[in-house]
């Protein structure tokens, strides 16, 4: 492993890598940046300093204790009060939300029922595609008698699916789970809107009724006529010139900061159904005392805590060597709330979050603008994202089109009160579910997504009207972007959370969903997407995008790469890391990637003393780690063709894939290896996988994390 401070030196180009890379086209402005080829780093590893104050606005408690995490004073930045601090104390923060909203569809008129019960009877009896018998058929059943109470007496819904609940599968959770101020509103909405008794009501019986029906086949999507022209003939990526200026970008993911960790309490609660570290949480083994106390620090099954968070803070600017000059800008790929039971969840606790970690992203950093993308525990109910009102087909309402506004409104307004976006985008962000575009000086479009929309069971919104062609106009909305970038010749870069592809459990398989990137991909890639990044693993990941629907997986059909960053959380056994790119300036293509992370298996050792904190070191270069054996010109990007060869390499060298795994986990002493050829050829094929179907089809699963 080589240390930060070798320089990294460029060498010309050979004509017949041009060819691999595409035809050389004219350099961009960049007279804007003073970086030159050569960039310079830090120290190779940085071990953080005494605990200390770094929030102005003052604290309730001692922010240097080293026997409890510090309780700030934040303020929100629309009402201008302080957030009590009742709502992060570890001892009374609030386990039974009261304060907000349930939010139930409207009873429609007579003449509206009768359409709909008209319409379902029909579906019933003229779909030619889905079946009736069996479970499926007494799935379906019971969603049309649900669907019959949404629509009359919604407010029972919630009822009702606590009452099953505790019947058929009894648990502590049912009230916390299916009330109407959790999950039991989303779910009667649902209800109410859905195609019971076709296409939606076959995906809600094989996702949540114990695969009560087979999984249909996707439904269908043609997206070619939403293209303005044809791919150009011969689209190929600009190349990187000798010499040419690089810059630094960083790569945050998944912080899940904890302000209600409690030092010495269980961090190993393994079985008890809630967050460790956390007053009065212990492990069923020891139901009454503790067993492994809450290092300061944090632990492997814990969220981060308040010292932990600023320690890495303090570390990046020192390892990256940006204390003086910052960075070029930075990424978040989702995910800034803690993994809270639902009722402890409330549109406080996710708007002080946010507040709290982007204004210390902005004092502590040196980051330029950070461009973000909100995660799926970025709002309350978790992972909830419901459509505008054309999705509510039976019950059309403002109200409902705008339940989620409270937070797409604030966290908005936030990233322009940081000075990270103006006014225009903020507007467009909150219209668009907090998705927004940015076109920055020299040539790059920077495109957030929220991918809230696609995930896989959690979000019952993406069970309604699944057959639509693009139900909350992320395709759309996305589709436009790039090729306004390509008519203005703009790269791009698109950031979101839940990830379209690896191992096919994250966003839902159908199509129409908006992490069905594929063909969008491939209309505009390599030409204008430079690449794609994402978070919500917790682990380093890559995986690619290939041409024609991956039809043909090879080295010449690679178009974009999926880059999935590493948490700073060391939740599930991971330890806490990041990454920085360096990236052309002209091309905006990235020309290696370098992690470092902290061992969490030491931060015990830290406790009860304040004079220093974790060691961050650095983990591995890209380009170092799996590049040894691939030809490839030393100014050439790391694009998806050198991702395919390096799959090629780990087919050759199945001990690349033991390597991976180890980044994988950012070297967590609790990651499994991957020794077996079966291991391996799945996570071969989870990196030749961009987006979900082709993994199901190809992969065989059970291999896709080291949790």
């Amino acid at each position: 492993m080589s240390r930060l401070s070798v320089i990294f030196f460029l060498a010309a180009a050979s004509l017949a890598s041009q060819a691999v890379l595409g035809s050389v086209s004219a350099p961009r402005d960049a007279s804007q940046y003073s970086n030159t080829s050569v960039l310079t780093w830090g120290p190779s590893n940085y071990t953080t300093g005494p605990l200390r104050a770094v929030w102005r606005e003052g604290y309730y408690n001692s922010p240097t204790a080293t026997n409890e995490e510090p309780q700030p004073k934040v303020k929100n930045i629309l009402t201008g009060e302080f957030y009590p601090l009742k709502l992060t104390d570890p001892k009374t923060f609030p386990k039974n939300l009261t304060e907000d909203p349930t939010i139930l569809p409207p009873v429609p008129n007579a003449a509206k029922l009768q359409n709909i019960f008209v319409n379902q009877i029909s579906a019933i009896i003229d779909s030619p595609n889905v079946t009736f018998g069996g479970s499926c058929g007494k799935c379906k059943a019971a969603l049309e008698v649900g669907q019959a109470v949404a629509l009359t007496r919604p407010e029972l819904v919630p009822v009702v699916l606590v009452a099953l609940c505790q019947k058929y599968t009894p648990s502590s959770s049912c009230h916390s789970n299916y009330a109407g101020v959790t999950y039991g509103g989303s779910i009667t909405q649902v209800l109410a809107n859905a195609n019971v008794s076709g296409y939606d009501g076959e995906m809600i019986c094989a996702n949540f009724v114990r695969g009560a029906c087979p999984t249909p086949p996707p439904s269908p999507i043609n997206l070619t006529t939403w293209f303005k022209s044809p791919k150009p003939r011969n689209a190929a990526a600009p190349v990187p010139r000798v010499g040419g200026p690089r810059v630094k970008v960083l790569h945050l993911s998944d912080m899940h900061i904890d302000p209600r960790y409690e030092v010495g309490s269980e961090s190993n609660c393994h079985g008890a159904g809630s967050l460790c570290c956390r007053d009065g949480i212990f492990s069923p083994q020891s139901p009454n005392s503790v067993m492994q106390p809450a290092p300061l620090y944090g632990a492997f099954q814990c969220d981060l805590p308040f010292d932990l968070g600023i320690a890495e803070l303090e570390a990046i600017p020192v390892l990256t060597g940006t204390k003086e000059t910052g960075f070029e800008f930075s990424i978040y790929t989702g995910d800034l709330v803690s993994h809270d039971q639902p009722m402890e969840l409330s549109r406080s606790y996710i708007t002080y979050t946010e507040t709290i970690i982007f204004n210390l992203f902005k004092r502590l950093l040196n980051s330029g603008p950070i461009y973000a993308a909100l995660g799926n525990h970025d709002t309350a109910p978790i992972a909830q994202a419901g459509p505008k009102a054309n999705g509510f087909v039976n019950t059309p309402s403002q109200a409902l089109a705008d339940q989620f506004d409270w937070n797409y409104g604030y966290v908005s307004k936030l990233w322009e009160y940081e000075g990270w976006i103006n006014h225009l985008v903020g507007n467009n962000a909150r219209k668009h579910y907090g998705a927004y575009s940015v076109r920055r000086k020299g040539g790059l479009r920077i495109i957030s997504l929220n991918t809230d929309l696609c995930e896989y069971t959690p979000n019952y919104f993406a069970y309604m009207n699944m057959p639509d062609n693009d139900l909350g106009g992320g395709l759309r909305f996305l589709t436009d972007e790039l090729q306004a970038a390509e008519d203005a010749g703009e790269r791009a870069w698109i950031i979101g959370h839940v990830l379209s592809g690896w191992d096919g459990t994250n966003p839902l398989p159908n199509p129409t969903n908006l992490c069905k990137y594929q063909s969008i991909i491939d209309r505009y890639s390599p030409h204008v997407v430079a690449a794609v990044f994402f978070g919500h693993t917790h682990e380093d990941q890559f995986m690619i995008y290939y041409a024609n629907n991956a039809t043909s997986i090879s080295a010449a059909n690679a178009l974009t790469v999926g880059w999935i960053g590493p948490s700073m959380t060391p939740a599930a056994n991971m330890n806490t890391g990041f990454r920085v790119y360096e990236v052309d300036a002209e091309t905006f293509d990235i020309l290696d990637a370098h992690t470092w992370y902290s061992d969490v298996s030491t931060f015990h050792s830290l406790d009860g003393q304040s004079q220093s904190g974790p060691t961050f070191q650095y983990e591995y270069s890209s380009r170092e780690a799996y590049g040894k054996n691939i030809s490839w010109p030393t100014n050439a990007p790391l694009n998806a063709t050198w991702w395919h060869k390096v799959t090629e390499q780990m087919e050759l060298n199945p001990s690349l894939i033991q390597t991976f795994t180890t980044f994988q986990g950012k070297h967590s002493e609790l990651s499994p290896p991957c020794n077996t050829t079966e291991c391996i050829t799945a996570k071969i094929c989870y990196m030749r996988s961009g987006s979900v179907p082709i993994a199901k089809q190809n992969c065989k699963t059970g291999y896709g994390s080291v949790q």
